[in-house]
């Protein structure tokens, strides 16, 4: 049974121009990228330190046909992927592929909570004990800092995660009238927060991510550099650290976040 079940261990990006995107977030927030050719499409490998921590590939016709967005979406670690999807579609959320095996890496399926929140279910292949140790949290440049859910009813959906993944409550914050922010963790460790949507946030429900900076300051300077945009801060949060949310040049929303402004 894995240690990191119901943690975040993956993050992937969805685009239409894969060699832009490369570019963009490589130079916003650092990584560096290693291609893996698979049947029909190229995977590319996003690393921090030399280790991945996440992935992207560019949308096919298909997959745009298919109703496919550009977009970011994270990978939750389960210890059965079938099991948990039929639990996503008994609570009445949905499940928009799989589930469905990976050769040579592992199963997923790609589903969505009830109030239609995206991610994925996945489990490695046992080669070593079923386990794929989670990326590094918090302050650590080029790994993912922070796991943010924009829900339409943050009580309801913390439900939801809690039945599925056995996430338990955290610290909470309240919000005033943005209502009360639910921090929520798993096998001890504080993964992110979830908050009710606040009305003036366009879209539907759906999970942002904080992409971890050297230096927040600078890191703005590259996203408009690089053609994206700033569109929610930057801000100071409890605890110190500094967050920004933006757009990159597709209009993808992805958020960074630096102990240093």
């Amino acid at each position: 049974m894995s240690t990191s079940q119901g943690k975040f261990i993956w993050y992937e990006l969805m685009t239409n121009d894969a060699a832009a995107a490369e570019r963009f977030y490589g130079d916003v927030v650092g990584w560096g990228a290693r291609k893996m050719e698979g049947p029909g499409m190229t995977y590319t490998v996003l690393e921090a330190g030399g280790n991945g921590v996440g992935g992207m590939f560019a949308l096919t016709k298909q997959m745009c046909d298919g109703g496919a967005r550009p977009g970011w979406i994270g990978y939750v670690a389960v210890n059965d992927v079938d099991a948990s999807a039929a639990k996503v579609r008994e609570a009445g959320g949905a499940v928009h592929m799989g589930p469905a095996d990976i050769p040579g890496i592992g199963r997923f399926a790609t589903v969505a909570d009830p109030q239609g929140a995206a991610f994925v279910l996945f489990r490695p292949n046992p080669g070593d004990g079923g386990q794929m140790p989670a990326p590094a949290y918090m302050m650590k440049p080029g790994h993912v800092g922070w796991n943010e859910l924009r829900a339409g009813d943050e009580k309801t959906a913390f439900g939801f995660y809690e039945g599925l993944l056995g996430w338990t409550k955290a610290d909470a914050m309240d919000m005033g009238e943005w209502g009360t922010y639910q921090m929520f963790a798993a096998g001890g460790e504080t993964l992110g927060g979830m908050m009710t949507k606040p009305p003036s946030t366009p879209g539907a429900p759906h999970w942002q991510f904080y992409f971890t900076v050297d230096g927040l300051d600078a890191a703005i300077a590259r996203l408009k550099a690089g053609g994206g945009e700033v569109v929610n801060g930057p801000h100071q949060v409890p605890g110190g650290s500094w967050i920004v949310e933006g757009r990159d040049p597709e209009g993808v929303h992805f958020a960074l976040t630096s102990a240093q402004k």
